[in-house]
């Protein structure tokens, strides 16, 4: 008989990724405190509840995908909360990005409470959550990863366990998305400084996906969104410039400096200053083509 799932936190992430579980055929409980979110989970055939604490209470598995820290911190040790409420020897799985600091402190807390925790952030945005192409980056101990295995297989396709501290797949996560944030400037710039010289955007990603200066983002940020002048957020500006401060801290615990990773802070705090911090992250496009006069060709 398959475990009674729980899913916290149903927004781009954590809405596709449950419906894929209810697909799978398992029973899951769900809660958001976006309404029109519960409506979509509850006409795939999820149940809906009030609460976190509800969600805590009736599930076996518990899954989170939250948008900081700090709405997660307050999830899981609130008195309403996960960690107060869960059944004992439940499993915890937060897909969230989060402080590496964090996943620790959940970890003990819920070992000290008869729970089991995997710290488990995932990469692959809207798109990897839809067609359950995520890679997730999981830390924890061995048995708990087991206990969770068949759940990731679904909702996933490159699955790494990475060791037993569960803050581990977070400081890859935020590695990642120190690239991302180098990456989605850069595409900026590239295709504004182009456009300038008067060559078309389609013309320039044509010529560079055959050359060096392919990357991943470049074909996500130019092709899904810039190209279709769309920037509903897969991964919206506010939330990488949070996990490019997460990935600061990181670096300065670390005793390591960050020459570029310290600019693009200040650089996407400015671009969501301007009115772009819940935009896609591809909007630095946008936000640098304001400030230039592009040649039409």
């Amino acid at each position: 008989m398959k475990e009674k799932l729980g899913f916290i936190g149903l927004g781009n992430m954590g809405l596709p990724m449950s419906i894929n579980l209810l697909r799978a055929g398992y029973e899951v409980y769900g809660f958001d405190t976006n309404t029109q979110a519960m409506a979509q989970f509850i006409a795939e055939g999820g149940v809906g509840l009030t609460t976190a604490k509800a969600v805590a209470q009736q599930s076996e598995v518990i899954m989170t995908s939250l948008p900081t820290p700090q709405v997660v911190e307050h999830v899981y040790t609130s008195q309403e909360g996960i960690l107060q409420n869960a059944k004992q020897g439940s499993l915890l799985i937060d897909f969230s990005t989060v402080n590496p600091e964090l996943n620790n402190t959940l970890h003990q807390q819920a070992q000290s409470l008869g729970l089991r925790y995997l710290g488990a952030p995932v990469s692959g945005g809207v798109i990897g959550a839809v067609n359950a192409t995520l890679t997730i980056m999981i830390g924890g101990e061995e048995k708990d990863y087991q206990s969770g295995a068949s759940i990731f297989e679904i909702v996933g396709k490159n699955i790494y366990h990475l060791g037993t501290s569960p803050s581990v797949g977070t400081r890859i996560k935020l590695l990642n998305n120190l690239m991302i944030g180098f990456y989605t400037q850069a595409v900026a710039e590239t295709i504004v400084l182009g456009e300038n010289m008067g060559i078309s955007a389609d013309t320039l990603y044509e010529v560079l996906s055959n050359s060096y200066g392919q990357s991943r983002i470049y074909e996500r940020n130019y092709v899904e969104y810039m190209k279709n002048e769309n920037y509903e957020p897969g991964f919206s500006t506010n939330l990488l410039l949070k996990d490019l401060r997460l990935a600061q801290n990181m670096a300065t615990e670390a005793g390591v400096p960050l020459r570029i990773g310290e600019q693009l802070v200040n650089l996407y705090n400015d671009i969501a200053a301007e009115g772009y911090g819940e935009h896609d992250m591809s909007a630095a496009y946008l936000s640098l083509k304001e400030k230039c006069t592009i040649t039409q060709i």
